[in-house]
């Protein structure tokens, strides 16, 4: 039976998630995992119980793997989270969530080092640094321990694979969006959490260059915000109330979104025409789309990239290392108020559900 939020999808959107249950159901039945039960509980889109009507048929190897991150309680991992609870699930595997609060790279650093010195069986980083994981990325890999980059990647690191978006491209994407949403050009701000993070600078540097390229009379101020997402909300009104001749306020990262749509709604920004628009799928960010106070944000499906580092290691780990990791491009989705009911409805899949 259909839910109400797959009764709003156009027939597109309903046919792509039919598609995606027959392909999981499939992969299901690959890895031996069919069969009635968890055909049922897939198709309910309860993805934890289809892992469970089946797991017990698959060998148990009891690997232990460890994602290190740059903001550990940021909510826009905790999809990420999901997705790797998920996946461990599944294989019967388990996880550790660690890294840095605050994007402190050193911090992070010490954490890769400690499930190396732990003998994780595998390790997932944001590799957020150009040079800094360079080291004990190789470290782990001269000890056996597979390293695969999530979220944001180097890709001259030793690390055997990065799932994640393609941070330039979605950035040059959302340089097109401004483009279109300030027709008469004027003046934008860009918001970024930590600007020379590499999970996130490609993407202002991808939306400055399509501004660029559109040879369009359109300018730029850059502004950083900070990584404790409060922060970053009050810096966002902070700036428009000093600069509320401003055509369009955008930004790059999870929690500036958030913060550029509370400042539309409580100032009215959109009947002004000021124009909006983000990443990621924080609470604030999707209402706000869908009251119409904020234009758009970007989906990068966080869940999935916390799914296929542990379905990657994992496969690394059982095959003895003949089936290598690879490059996973978790995409991009526009949200708009066209199609942000089906973000609406409690889900797994984007944090908002246990």
């Amino acid at each position: 039976m259909q839910d109400e939020a797959t009764d709003q999808m156009n027939p597109a959107e309903r046919a792509s998630m039919e598609m995606s249950r027959r392909e999981a159901l499939a992969t299901l039945g690959k890895l031996g995992l069919g069969g009635a039960a968890a055909a049922a509980a897939l198709s309910a889109g309860n993805i934890p119980g289809a892992f469970a009507a089946r797991a017990d048929t698959l060998p148990k190897h009891g690997y232990k793997f460890v994602f290190v991150n740059h903001v550990t309680t940021n909510p826009f991992f905790t999809p990420t989270q999901y997705g790797a609870a998920d996946a461990c699930g599944l294989l019967g595997c388990s996880y550790q969530w660690t890294g840095s609060q605050n994007s402190i790279v050193s911090e992070m650093v010490r954490a890769v080092q400690t499930a190396i010195a732990g003998n994780a069986d595998g390790i997932a980083v944001c590799l957020i640094d150009q040079q800094a994981f360079n080291a004990p990325v190789s470290s782990a890999i001269s000890k056996g321990i597979p390293v695969i980059a999530y979220n944001a990647d180097v890709p001259t690191n030793a690390r055997f694979g990065y799932i994640g978006q393609d941070l330039f491209a979605s950035g040059q994407q959302m340089g097109n969006h401004i483009v279109a949403s300030v027709p008469a050009g004027g003046h934008v701000a860009l918001f970024i959490a930590t600007p020379g993070s590499l999970n996130i600078q490609p993407r202002i540097d991808g939306a400055i260059a399509s501004i660029k390229a559109s040879g369009k009379n359109i300018t730029y101020t850059t502004i950083a915000t900070g990584a404790a997402t409060p922060g970053e909300q009050a810096a966002v009104e902070s700036y428009y109330l000093g600069h509320q001749t401003v055509n369009g306020l955008f930004a790059v990262d999870g929690g500036s979104p958030a913060g550029v749509a509370i400042t539309s709604k409580k100032h009215g920004l959109q009947k002004k025409g000021i124009a909006t628009g983000g990443y990621d799928l924080l609470p604030e960010t999707i209402a706000d789309i869908a009251s119409g106070d904020m234009g758009f944000t970007i989906d990068q499906q966080p869940y999935l990239q916390g799914f296929y580092p542990v379905v990657q290691l994992f496969l690394y780990k059982a095959s003895g290392g003949l089936m290598f990791p690879s490059n996973t491009n978790t995409g991009l989705k526009f949200v708009t108020k066209a199609n942000v009911a089906t973000y609406q409805t409690p889900s797994r899949f984007e944090g908002t559900k246990a």
